[in-house]
């Protein structure tokens, strides 16, 4: 099923460490998304919570968490988890239940209180699970993982330290001006070359934090909304949620190894780009419609990747695309304008929604200093473990 739906709110709690729960981030930014539509929270028919696993019980039921601490009101509701592509699931699954007719308006929440350092597996002996072997065989943290991913462009495409350390400048520079980033202190290159580094060749400013943070959107259907007053709302075009084709060639988390291309001709679009390319089908545009992208920078080097596999330019051709740029405010087509996970930090069951609350933001025309001007397309880009698309084409 395809189709629009409208975006009548959406709110954030600022990203950062504040050592609270993670439901009352999520409250605060549900209200916020609530108070930004003009509704009441009775009036909301159902409820999508992206789960977190930091939180118990609470966590990986919450929908039904974030509906009792709104105060319950007898609104369907619905719990997604799919790692760092939950945002994108519960989203997914708000649309598709609209689309349905089984309800008029939803809300939609993430949230979490995130760990210092680095994310870890589940806790016990779980020697059948890829993320715990990972760690407790290859003592491969998620950093190991980024910095073979960036190896990979040094070694393919020419692509240096130096280009990646523009990443993060260009990204702080955006962050510097959204009040709901975590970081907002401008980077320069010299900073970035000076800190500690942590898997080579990628140093600490590099690589994105964990934080604590919660976004919230109200989507309804195209009907409620115009009966709402909202006759040309910002609406939700397609959420791809694909998996890879096998097989596949090029590593990912959390498996160290790459499916088998011995006797299988590798796929002519690869599982990054079937992200992006899946998006487009289902909205009708192509990445020439593009007026900005929030992407997925868990690492300077990995925010390359996603220029090439969002169609932005050709495969190799990212740190070009950067040097000249075309990605940053004033670009050609501006990447991560929120300041991206290099501002905020990971606060994984938000921060796809978080990336589609600065589209909504983006195509009002009410982001501030970080504006594009005339933006009426954007597009998001990320992935969960094991394989969880991730991609919301917005459009006004």
């Amino acid at each position: 099923m395809t189709g629009d739906v409208a975006v009548l709110g959406a709110g954030m709690h600022p990203w950062g460490k504040w050592g609270r729960s993670f439901t009352e981030y999520g409250v605060v930014a549900a209200r916020a998304a609530l108070a930004d539509a003009g509704l009441e929270w009775p009036a909301v028919q159902l409820v999508v919570g992206a789960d977190t696993v930091r939180g118990g019980y609470p966590g990986y039921v919450a929908g039904a968490t974030f509906a009792q601490a709104l105060g319950w009101q007898g609104a369907r509701v619905t719990s997604v988890y799919a790692a760092c592509a939950s945002g994108a699931q519960a989203i997914n699954a708000a649309r598709a239940q609209l689309l349905a007719g089984m309800a008029d308006v939803a809300l939609v929440v993430g949230a979490d209180a995130a760990p210092k350092g680095f994310f870890a597996p589940a806790g016990g002996d779980r020697p059948d699970d890829p993320d715990w072997l990972r760690f407790r065989i290859l003592g491969a943290v998620n950093p190991a993982y980024f910095g073979l991913y960036a190896r990979r462009r040094m070694a393919l495409y020419g692509d240096t330290t130096e280009d990646f350390a523009q990443v993060k400048v260009k990204n702080a520079a955006a962050g510097s001006l959204n009040p709901n980033a975590r970081y907002r202190k401008r980077v320069t290159a010299q900073e970035v070359a000076a800190s500690a580094v942590v898997a080579d060749p990628l140093r600490l400013l590099d690589i994105c934090a964990t934080s604590d943070g919660a976004a919230a959107l109200v989507l309804s259907t195209l009907d409620f909304a115009r009966r709402h007053g909202s006759g040309s709302p910002v609406r939700i075009s397609a959420v791809s949620t694909v998996t890879p084709t096998y097989p596949k060639t090029v590593l990912d988390l959390p498996d160290f190894a790459t499916d088998s291309a011995v006797a299988v001709e590798p796929p002519a679009v690869g599982f990054r780009a079937s992200i992006a390319s899946a998006a487009y089908e289902e909205a009708g545009i192509g990445p020439e419609d593009l007026d900005l992208a929030e992407v997925y920078d868990l690492s300077t080097a990995l925010e390359l990747e996603w220029y090439e596999d969002l169609g932005l330019c050709a495969g190799g051709e990212g740190a070009k695309l950067l040097r000249g740029g075309a990605t940053a405010l004033g670009g050609r087509i501006p990447v991560n304008v929120s300041g991206g996970l290099a501002s905020f930090g990971e606060a994984v069951p938000a921060q796809a929604i978080a990336q589609v609350c600065e589209l909504v933001g983006q195509l009002r025309g009410r982001a501030g200093e970080r504006q594009v001007p005339g933006a009426r397309v954007g597009i998001t880009a990320n992935q969960g473990l094991f394989g969880h698309g991730s991609s919301v084409v917005v459009i006004r």
